[in-house]
């Protein structure tokens, strides 16, 4: 598999590059047609994320569009973080175009279009096991808490000190400005995004 490298205030060595090379382009081992990663380090400047290295892959070919973010504190983890969810997720995708087998018991072209359900978090490395399918099951996830609470009319400066104050990664609030719903939210470079309802 074809891995371009690309990085923003974090060096790229060339024992990172080999590893990067070793893991990210050996993911095609697990399924046919995967083609081309692409792998993007850059460096968190918010000072409350103690994980500064941010590692975004994306690998794809034949239809398929795999994509992960990890953060971790050095770029070494990070890319063990992301080959392990990548597996994980190449698992999963692997196992419902089998699910897909024709009568005849072909399996589907790598080139139909098949749908990917990312997963956010994965803890460890993940092997993968050719000559052993596990029957996943596709798991709608269920709402297991509920909270109720007053949206008094903020202003977005307002909201963002709300966020910090909680700690959370966003916050949901009336803009006082537009008198409309909306929410605040930390992005990865350590600035803050503002979605606001349309008129």
């Amino acid at each position: 598999m074809d891995v371009s490298i690309s990085a923003r205030h974090v060096r790229i060595t060339p024992r990172l590059e080999e590893v990067i090379q070793e893991k990210i382009g050996g993911l095609d081992h697990y399924l046919d047609g995967l083609d081309h990663a692409e792998v993007h380090f850059d460096e968190a400047r918010n000072p409350r994320i103690s994980d500064k290295e941010f590692c975004e892959v994306v690998v794809q070919g034949h239809g398929h569009h795999l994509r992960c973010k990890v953060h971790a504190p050095d770029p070494y983890t990070a890319i063990d973080m992301a080959e392990a969810k990548l597996e994980r997720q190449i698992r999963k995708l692997r196992t419902k175009i089998q699910r897909r087998q024709h009568g005849d018991g072909t399996t589907i072209r790598a080139t139909d279009d098949v749908d990917l359900v990312a997963l956010n978090a994965v803890s460890g490395s993940l092997a993968v096991d050719d000559s052993i399918e596990e029957a996943e099951e596709d798991v709608m996830p269920s709402i297991v808490k509920t909270k109720r609470f007053h949206l008094g009319p903020l202003t977005p400066d307002e909201a963002v000190l709300k966020m910090e104050l909680l700690g959370h990664g966003f916050f949901f609030f009336i803009n006082k400005e537009t008198n409309r719903s909306a929410v605040v939210y930390g992005r990865d470079d350590g600035d803050v995004g503002l979605i606001d309802e349309a008129g």
